[in-house]
């Protein structure tokens, strides 16, 4: 029986076809929109299709049993009919608390009837690469909240949870809080991140508007919903670690100054 990876050309369902194939995984089915530009490995059946085009995905469940379900909140419930219907056996869900952001997801996962393992991140070290645009303008990052912290975790230690849960037992009915493995401020973010580039990058604390015009230019309009939303959850709801990564996966998260060093070439 497969195991099908959703989303399978995204950055954390690419890396969950490699750690699946690394673990030593066979018929993997990759669900992807686009099969011709995919580059997926040899030995991965690619399958083409689309989560939010959901007259897509019935031949991608055919012979299923497990599936990385990626978090479409507006298609979810008719994915997960789909998958119940072709005979799934298990779901490992990217989502979040009920409460939170993705938790159309997580309330769909269980009310479907699926066996179901919820991976619940905090924010992504790869968030920080919106940063970027402004390091290489002006050589320094603004926001508002420079004491705020949270515990912020590599979407690549995310992927390698999701394959040894897609393919270890034990894990079904667990909703996993997936936290990096260090407590960091933003201004510890950014001074790490200056370490790993070998220069100083300051942090100017600055209003939550001139944020906003700082990100806009990388994230557009998000760049108030993340102000707004995200960076003010921090501070009213610091995330902190939780040895998640080590506990289900025998090896110790990623640090952010790992992940940094070998991201250089996102801030060039």
């Amino acid at each position: 029986m497969a195991i099908l990876v959703t989303g399978a050309t995204a950055n954390i369902g690419r890396m969950v076809v490699d750690h699946l194939l690394g673990m030593g995984a066979h018929e993997i089915r990759a669900l992807t929109n686009n099969p011709r530009k995919a580059a997926l490995p040899a030995g991965v059946e690619v399958a083409e299709g689309y989560l939010r085009r959901v007259e897509t995905l019935p031949a991608a469940f055919e012979g299923v049993e497990s599936v990385y379900l990626a978090p479409t909140p507006d298609t979810v419930v008719e994915v997960l009919k789909l998958a119940r219907d072709a005979g799934v056996r298990h779901v490992v869900d990217l989502s979040g608390e009920p409460e939170g952001w993705w938790g159309d997801v997580t309330r769909a996962v269980e009310a479907s009837g699926l066996p179901w393992t919820h991976l619940w991140p905090a924010d992504f070290m790869e968030n920080s690469t919106m940063w970027a645009e402004q390091i290489r303008r002006t050589g320094a990052v603004r926001e508002p909240y420079p004491d705020t912290a949270s515990a912020p975790i590599a979407m690549d230690d995310i992927a390698r949870v999701a394959a040894t849960a897609l393919l270890g037992d034990g894990h079904v009915g667990k909703a996993y809080s997936l936290g990096g493995p260090e407590k960091l401020t933003r201004t510890e973010l950014v001074r790490q991140l200056g370490v790993a580039l070998g220069r100083e990058i300051p942090f100017l604390h600055v209003s939550p508007e001139e944020t906003v015009e700082a990100l806009t230019p990388t994230m557009g309009d998000t760049a108030a919903w993340y102000v707004d939303t995200v960076l003010r959850g921090f501070t009213e709801n610091p995330v902190l670690p939780t040895g998640s990564v080590e506990e289900i996966t025998g090896r110790p998260g990623t640090t952010f100054a790992e992940w940094a060093a070998a991201h250089t070439a996102d801030f060039a």
